[in-house]
């Protein structure tokens, strides 16, 4: 792969599977560098032969969802320069309605109600004056912000404590609704927000295949590689009016529909999932200066009081209702003050609803030996999961009282869908030659079948190189885990030693466009989890607690040794090091601790823990957690407290609007550096947060790419 091969990535997110369970809608995204931007457009998927044709013509519709009942199909849409907003489709074609007006538009995705009447999502409700709700006052102008809370502000989100996200619900046009009668006049702003006549996005115009080999998400590995994890306020989530009920001649709903904000407390609230009657929803909200929040019950009412679930000292992720009835749940045990985060996983439980109170809670999984993601997808007989094991992420099925593996090899599973009422599922994963794809799962669990190509020209213009696995042990006779990418020359080869973020995360066989690009470019890439990382136990996330820079940079140097020592085509004395986050952290770190390193890359590094309090979104509890309290214990696991002994030619890479490692930690090791006569470049990225490698504007993330080998061709020449 080269840089300019990430336009050919097509990327898959959750589908919606038809209740016939004969065919699917999935939002399939492609970075378009031409328009430095990310079109995603909704695409029909047969269930029996896996064709696929246009359903929706874009340029931003995501997050799909089929009504009960089988007539509609919900999705987010964001026309070309507006903010996304609930829209709504005939399952049998026809023009879609968009039903909201919110002026910052709508985050998450939409949830219909049992009887498929109504929908409950999430926006953001913006103080007054604030956010374009005042005329003429830009952001520049709004008054200072009087600050309260530890929790105020999220990478990727901005500030966030003065525009809490509420669940709001909106009717689904019914009999008599104008948007249905063809004798009404059409209401003029409905009319003109969804294009007005003649706008060929409905399925059955223009419903030919096309190019179908559309885009997906990049679920290379450390998607989630940040210290911390970004389960707060979404990405595109902004703000409306809180106004309560709304009718058709207010501003969050388009005319004929009614919105009723449902929340009202001044926190955030995601996750919405109707009960069986459809007369409330659970919510997950968050705690002021918590990291954890709480499973919390609202009537379907305008402001309407949340009654807390007893869940015990648990932290809520996902939640939903099975067929019978049951409610499914993915806790979390973090300790009575629920902020003991470090390595902890999830953990499936099951509980009975009265309608008002949980009863019978009862935990299925050990979270100490299996490690769940958030993905959770109730189905006859049981529930599927998404594990985190080994470098890979299988779907699990718990059904009879017993967890097995319904999807398992070099995959990345990140979505889960049920097809019909007998156990069957759809899948989109990642795997070692595709960026992702869909997989249908049979309910007897046998013969996983992939339904999807998505990464076919990929493989065709850029090709592909296949990570080979190796396991090692440290010199205390722990064993490492990882991989090793040969480009496909004899050698001998300069080698890349490419460390992960999180560090509670995992890197993956599967494709990666980090490794691809850098095996195409001639450099064989090494990379491995060593202790911190997630799917090796609760033991192996949690042993580097007090000790970064200590057990984790033992396991890597020794996974070095080995790969270099098993694949001899590798040139131990050309080595360079690099690294995003925590894995910036390491890069620098091992570079304070040896000079055996031809070059190193820092990339969003988390490089002093002291300014990371005040600076960082989460420096108000991460530093503290995994590096402790005691001054000098902090000062014995901080590169910057031992910049001084760095002579590695440094190139350091950050974001200007990186709130997670803040773009102060990049600035002073760079300047830092520089004082000492190293050489050091600093690469800054306008208009960038924490995931540019991942989701920031296409023509950035090629030109970190150009850079980054520009920098290892000047250091470690292929020759």
């Amino acid at each position: 792969m080269r840089p300019e091969h990430l336009d050919l990535f097509r990327q898959p997110g959750t589908p919606a599977v038809h209740p016939s369970g004969a065919w699917a809608v999935v939002a399939i995204a492609q970075p378009d560098t031409d328009s430095d931007s990310y079109r995603s457009a909704l695409w029909r998927l047969e269930l029996t032969g896996g064709a696929l044709r246009p359903f929706t013509y874009g340029p931003g519709d995501s997050e799909p969802v089929f009504s009960p009942d089988g007539r509609w199909l919900a999705f987010v849409r964001a026309a070309q320069g507006e903010k996304p907003q609930l829209a709504l489709l005939p399952s049998d074609g026809g023009a879609p309605l968009v039903l909201t007006a919110h002026p910052n538009g709508v985050s998450g995705r939409p949830v219909f109600s049992p009887d498929s009447s109504r929908l409950a999502y999430t926006a953001r409700v913006p103080e007054e004056g604030r956010y374009g709700t005042a005329d003429g006052v830009g952001s520049e102008a709004e008054a200072p912000r009087h600050i309260t809370r530890l929790t105020y502000r999220m990478d990727g989100a901005g500030f966030y404590g003065d525009r809490p996200q509420h669940v709001f619900v909106a009717d689904v046009p019914a009999a008599g609704n104008p948007l249905l009668d063809p004798l009404a006049d059409p209401p003029a702003r409905e009319f003109e927000r969804n294009g007005g006549p003649g706008r060929n996005d409905e399925p059955g115009r223009n419903d030919e295949p096309g190019r179908n080999d559309e885009p997906g998400r990049n679920d290379e590995p450390g998607r989630n590689d940040e210290p911390g994890r970004n389960d707060g306020p979404e990405r595109n989530g902004e703000a409306e009016r809180n106004k309560g009920v709304e009718r058709s001649s207010d501003p969050l709903g388009v005319p004929g529909i009614v919105v009723t904000q449902v929340t009202s407390d001044p926190v955030d609230h995601r996750a919405p999932v109707w009960t069986p009657d459809g007369s409330a929803v659970l919510v997950v909200r968050a705690r002021p200066d918590a990291i954890a929040g709480d499973l919390v019950l609202h009537r379907v009412q305008p402001h309407s009081a949340g009654t807390v679930l007893d869940v015990e000292t648990l932290v809520p992720g996902a939640a939903a209702f099975g067929p019978d009835g049951e409610l499914w749940l993915l806790l979390t045990d973090q300790g009575p003050d629920r902020i003991d985060f470090v390595g902890r996983s999830p953990a499936l439980y099951r509980a009975r609803f009265d309608g008002s109170a949980l009863t019978g809670l009862e935990r299925l999984t050990d979270p100490a030996t299996q490690t769940l993601a958030g993905v959770l997808e109730p189905v006859s007989g049981g529930v599927l999961l998404v594990g985190v094991d080994r470098g890979t992420g299988p779907v699990l099925r718990w059904r009879d009282g017993d967890l097995s593996v319904a999807l398992d090899g070099a995959v990345d599973a990140s979505a889960v869908a049920a097809v019909g009422t007998d156990g069957a599922a759809l899948v989109t994963a990642s795997g070692v030659n595709s960026v992702g794809d869909l997989w249908l799962l049979p309910a007897d669990g046998r013969d996983p079948r992939q339904l999807t190509d998505l990464s076919a020209r990929l493989r065709a213009e850029a090709g592909v190189f296949e990570p080979i696995a190796l396991e090692t042990t440290a010199k205390d006779g722990y064993p490492v885990h990882g991989w090793v990418a040969l480009p496909p020359a004899p050698g001998p080869h300069p080698v890349l030693l490419l460390i992960h973020g999180g560090p509670a995360a995992q890197y993956s066989p599967t494709f990666f466009d980090e490794v691809q690009t850098y095996a195409q470019a001639g450099y064989a890439v090494v990379f491995c989890n060593p202790r911190g990382s997630l799917g090796y136990g609760e033991e192996h996330a949690r042993a580097i607690i007090g000790g970064f820079g200590d057990r984790d940079a033992a396991d890597i140097l020794a996974f070095l040794d080995a790969a270099l020592a098993e694949h001899p085509q590798l040139d131990a004395d050309r080595v360079g090091v690099l690294g995003g986050s925590y894995g910036g952290y390491m890069a620098a770190w091992l570079t304070t601790r040896t000079d055996q390193f031809a070059a190193a890359i820092v990339e969003r590094g988390f490089l002093d823990p002291v300014s990371f309090v005040g600076s960082a979104d989460i420096g108000w509890f991460f530093p503290h957690a995994y590096l402790g309290t005691d001054p000098a214990q902090i000062a014995a696991q901080s590169p910057m407290a031992h910049v001084d002994r760095v002579r590695t030619p440094t190139l350091v890479i950050h974001s200007e609007q990186d709130w997670r490692c803040p773009v102060e930690q990049g600035q002073r090791w760079f300047t830092e550096l520089r004082l000492r006569d190293v050489e050091a470049e600093l690469l800054l990225f306008p208009g960038e947060g924490h995931e540019l490698s991942r989701s920031g504007r296409p023509k950035h993330r090629v030109a970190r790419f150009e850079h980054i080998l520009r920098w290892w061709e000047r250091h470690l020449p292929v020759g």
